[in-house]
């Protein structure tokens, strides 16, 4: 879409100097689309974000074992990260207002279903649905007011409204959960979010303007089913591996599904006309650095953001408003230093920035991995996750920055959408990898613990031992102290701080690698951008020359 011109190339000059030009005003977004698109994705984040804070009520009333915890925020993330892009492509091909009141029906319909559960694969089911409509809101809120927008001012100021409502979402769901929580219980949660989807979807019905852009624009199905069967089979393994064990025949067999599918997309997408993402993006080498940071970076962060969940909930049993104020260090210190980072990245490399962001979630992550378990303090939360939420801030704006500044022009839109997918990833991997590496270091380390306590009798012994082949450490750790295995919550209390610290170094650990490699990897790249550039037949050009189509 292009710029309305600031004048006719016929228009005589005026004979008053303070008559304004003969072109046509350029026209305006309509707010009530900009309200819509703004709320979709407050209501989206807060879908997302909501459960964090939940998991202690979810272990204390519905009593997952193994790693059924871990499914309840994985539902949700894992149809956001799969169906994204293909949701974008919908909404240009079809209507962006359709899916963005479908999106915010099918986020009720979940909340809805998820708030009646009567067990805990109803809720897993409630979490599908509601994800599975923030995978259609995320996308197409951002591409209705854009697409509303005719100047490139217009366009960086809704854009930015959109950012606000989204760092908005992530800062109101750990209030709204802990106050629920608190005051209610975990079903109120889901009931408040279901009524927020019902308000959105009728604003975006009555007052969203409609848009589409159907043009050069096909749907990827190769590339989306592939894609979808490689993921899911990659984080079942993962997710189940502590619980089933790592050489069951599930296991197994679910990582060779993912090697295949995951192979089959790359081939797929390789040969499509219209990829879902387009593969010759990771030639750049600062693009395909960018990629891999995205994955590692943002599981480092929402691995701590769950780590930090476990503890608090599950672990000391701390009630939702607590670990809201968990939440509000990790979250709602973006929003806060937007202008910031903003002229951060106005004044410095992104590339620099992004290495200061992954180095403060680093240092954060080895601070909360040197908490003991049995301290109940949220003071000693502030300095660890404060630096995990500064990074954070730094982080997500400069890894987007630092991989559509590495492309051509009419590849930016694409290496935009590429990093949301990768650090969408990312987040979804965050729990699972981090829930898989603490439960079993966990199980090992209280098994050992209670074979060696001369502290216990052997009926106790024998009914932890009961309880943990029915529902792991974490259930050992919320049995009644009267009864048998009563006598043995401490051992599962040290197991789990234990696990769970091993789980903050291992977000640590994959933050210093990626700023390591974002170091080494793109140290001189700055130069080269602006370089003529030869290889695959494509040149940067200097801010102001034309690109040829690709």
């Amino acid at each position: 879409m292009s710029d309305a011109p600031a004048s006719s190339p016929s228009a005589q000059p005026s004979a008053h100097p303070s008559a304004p030009p003969s072109a046509s005003p350029v026209p305006r977004l309509p707010l009530g689309t900009l309200v819509a698109g703004c709320l979709a994705v407050c209501l989206a984040q807060i879908g997302l974000a909501i459960p964090a804070t939940l998991n202690g009520l979810f272990q204390e009333h519905l009593h997952p074992v193994g790693a059924q915890l871990t499914w309840i925020s994985d539902a949700f993330l894992l149809p956001v990260t799969v169906l994204e892009l293909s949701f974008g492509v919908l909404g240009d091909l079809f209507g962006r207002k359709r899916l963005l009141v479908g999106g915010a029906a099918l986020v009720c319909v979940g909340e809805v279903v998820a708030a009646s559960a009567s067990g805990i694969h109803q809720l897993w089911a409630g979490q599908a649905l509601a994800g599975l409509g923030a995978a259609a809101l995320f996308p197409t809120s951002l591409a209705m007011i854009a697409a509303g927008t005719h100047t490139g001012a217009q366009r960086a100021r809704v854009i930015a409204l959109w950012a606000s409502s989204l760092s908005a979402g992530g800062f109101l769901a750990p209030l709204l959960g802990g106050i629920t929580g608190t005051y209610g219980s975990w079903r109120s949660a889901f009931v408040v979010v279901a009524a927020l989807a019902a308000v959105s979807a009728l604003v975006s019905l009555w007052l969203a303007a409609n848009s589409r852009a159907p043009e050069g624009r096909s749907l990827d199905i190769g590339g989306q089913i592939t894609i979808g069967v490689g993921l899911f089979a990659l984080l079942y393994a993962v997710i189940q591996g502590p619980t089933d064990g790592w050489g069951s025949t599930p296991v197994v067999v679910a990582f060779m599904i993912a090697a295949v599918f995951l192979g089959l997309f790359v081939a797929a997408e390789s040969r499509a006309r219209s990829p879902l993402l387009r593969l010759d993006l990771f030639r750049d080498r600062s693009f395909a650095v960018a990629s891999v940071v995205a994955v590692v970076g943002m599981f480092s962060f929402l691995g701590t953001a769950y780590a930090t969940s476990i503890r608090l909930g599950p672990i000391q049993h701390q009630s939702p408003m607590r670990t809201a104020f968990a939440f509000l260090l990790l979250n709602g210190i973006t929003p806060v230093l937007t202008p910031l980072t903003s002229r951060l990245l106005n004044r410095l490399p992104a590339r620099a920035l992004l290495t200061s962001g992954l180095a403060l979630i680093a240092a954060g992550d080895f601070l909360a991995a040197g908490l003991d378990v049995d301290d109940r303090r949220l003071t000693s939360l502030i300095l660890p996750l404060g630096l995990v939420g500064i990074g954070f801030a730094f982080t997500v704006s400069s890894i987007t920055a630092t991989a559509v500044n590495t492309v051509p022009l009419p590849l930016a839109g694409m290496a935009s959408a590429a990093t949301n997918l990768l650090r969408d990833f990312g987040f979804t991997l965050g729990p699972a990898v981090v829930g898989a590496v603490a439960l079993s270091q966990a199980a090992s380390r209280v098994t050992s613990s209670l074979a060696t306590s001369s502290s216990l009798t052997a009926e106790s012994k024998a009914a932890a031992h009961d309880v943990l082949r029915e529902g792991g450490p974490l259930a050992l750790n919320s049995v009644p102290a009267a009864s048998p295995p009563g006598a043995a919550r401490a051992h599962a209390l040290d197991a789990l701080g234990h696990g769970y610290a091993i789980g903050f170094v291992v977000c640590g650990s994959a933050a210093v690698f990626s700023a390591l490699l974002v170091v080494t990897a793109l140290r001189g790249r700055t130069a080269e951008k602006s370089a003529p550039q030869a290889e695959d037949g494509v040149r940067r050009r200097p801010a102001g020359e034309s690109q040829p189509a690709g």
